[in-house]
């Protein structure tokens, strides 16, 4: 019962101030002045003091408001069977609603305290099941017919500055007006979303803006920590330079695969993750470079020991063999601006395969790689159009357990047929009004759940954003 979603904890780093200057209205203590010089360029300590560019006004407060409404819905596709986790090969239509109420305090020099009501209602497609790389990230496992509410961010940020040249944080959901030393230290505790500081990609990280898969949203072989709804309770620590970035995290895990509750045995159960970013450019134009490496410990099973539970005439059931257990991977992420209006972007991911999945997907193996396009060359420089493909694999105890019966977070289709799970995604989204967007969606999904026996998958989609 897991959000594989949520927006984006957009970092203030060295790209900040551009990813961060289309966010909008604010309430919040600043001057006309003020709030316009928080979307400014960037500028070093030498230039304010030389007058070229007046100091940035630091905002106090300020409050944010979002709504994502997205349908989503496919017809008929041939399937030789169906399991328990498979996804209903009749066709359907559902539907999943976020609205976020997002504010935040500025506490004391260098302190931000941020909280993020979430209420949420409706389904992924076959209640969240059947396709691996899944092609609703505002789809909830935890599901509901009437709205439900929940804090889904409360945490605190320190940044500690270290001198030298400085650059603008603009107002945004998570984020107060003012200015940073580009070398800094970056301390965050609390209950956030790993993908808000982890794993980010200018052009596929936050599915209620840009490409709507799982795996485009995230690396899938990272089994980062969050509860069903997509959070966790820990601890991060960024030091910024200006042409790189040294990330760790502390988290803490689910107490059941893919739960709600959390595991209070903080030195039995835990995630760590720690990632190098860097960045650079290629004649004139930007990209960064991401590598991350990430270690889990729970009461996790293996799938070697429950194919041998059921050859003894026992049950396929992996929590049967559940014990403390680590689970590790790595992952790359890189994205490179081609042009003004075009960027490109890629993701590797490889998870050690033997011990169950516990948090996010049963995925062991992924690449994706895709295409993000800016509307300026027709004259719509706010929309976007998207492109991009995934691969999903497993390891080959992984697929005999999937064989035998086993059942995932995702999948488990009974009799496996296995083969590399393929999904081709495509959007377009186009600003109505002001902050007021609208998306058209097309998925592709072969071998869905790993598996030869079903598919092809045509899943259409539509989604309505606004933010304020």
């Amino acid at each position: 019962m897991r959000s594989k979603a949520k927006g984006n904890f957009r970092k203030a780093g060295a790209a900040t101030a551009m990813a961060c200057a289309a966010t909008a209205l604010t309430a919040a203590d600043v001057s006309t002045d003020s709030a316009a010089s928080a979307v400014a360029p960037a500028t070093s300590n030498t230039n304010a003091a030389a007058g070229i560019s007046a100091p940035v006004q630091k905002q106090n407060w300020n409050w944010h408001v979002q709504n994502t409404d997205i349908v989503q819905g496919y017809p008929e596709f041939p399937a030789q069977y169906t399991g328990p986790n498979s996804l209903p090969n009749g066709g359907e239509t559902r539907e999943t609603v976020s609205l976020d109420l997002m504010a935040g305090a500025r506490l004391w020099e260098g302190a931000e305290a941020h909280v993020d009501g979430l209420m949420w209602q409706g389904y992924g497609l076959g209640h969240t099941i059947g396709i691996e790389a899944f092609p609703n990230g505002e789809a909830y496992r935890a599901g509901t017919t009437v709205p439900n509410v929940n804090f889904a961010r409360v945490f605190i940020r320190q940044t500690i500055n270290l001198g030298g040249d400085t650059e603008t944080v603009a107002d945004d959901q998570l984020h107060l007006a003012g200015e940073q030393d580009v070398s800094r230290l970056t301390i965050t505790v609390g209950k956030i979303s790993l993908i808000d500081i982890f794993d980010n990609n200018s052009h596929a990280n936050d599915p209620r803006t840009q490409f709507m898969n799982w795996a485009l949203i995230a690396n899938e072989a990272w089994d980062y920590p969050a509860d069903s709804l997509g959070y966790e309770t820990g601890l991060a620590l960024e030091l910024n330079q200006p042409h790189w970035t040294l990330r760790y995290g502390f988290f803490q895990v689910p107490k059941e695969s893919n739960g709600l509750a959390q595991d209070e045995r903080y030195l039995a159960a835990w995630g760590m993750v720690t990632e190098l970013e860097r960045r650079y450019t290629l004649n004139d134009h930007p990209g960064t470079i991401r590598f991350l490496a990430y270690l889990n410990r729970a009461n996790m099973g293996t799938y070697q020991d429950a194919i041998n539970n059921y050859a003894q005439g026992g049950s396929i059931n992996i929590a049967d063999t559940r014990e403390n257990r680590l689970k590790y991977g790595f992952g790359l992420n890189w994205e490179q601006e081609i042009t003004q209006n075009i960027g490109v972007f890629s993701r590797l991911g490889w998870a050690d395969g033997h011990t169950e999945a516990w948090v996010y997907s049963d995925v062991d193996r992924t690449a994706s790689l895709g295409l993000s396009v800016k509307g300026g060359a027709w004259h719509r420089p706010d929309d976007t159009y998207g492109l991009a493909g995934v691969v999903n694999g497993i390891t080959p105890v992984h697929q005999q357990f999937f064989e035998e019966g086993g059942t995932g977070i995702l999948v488990g289709d009974g009799a496996l047929d296995y083969g590399w799970e393929k999904t081709l995604e495509t959007y377009y989204d186009f600003k109505i009004w002001k902050t007021i967007h609208g998306d058209i969606d097309y998925q592709y999904v072969t071998d869905p759940a790993f598996n030869r026996a079903r598919g092809p998958i045509s899943i259409f989609g539509a989604r309505l954003h606004w933010e304020f």
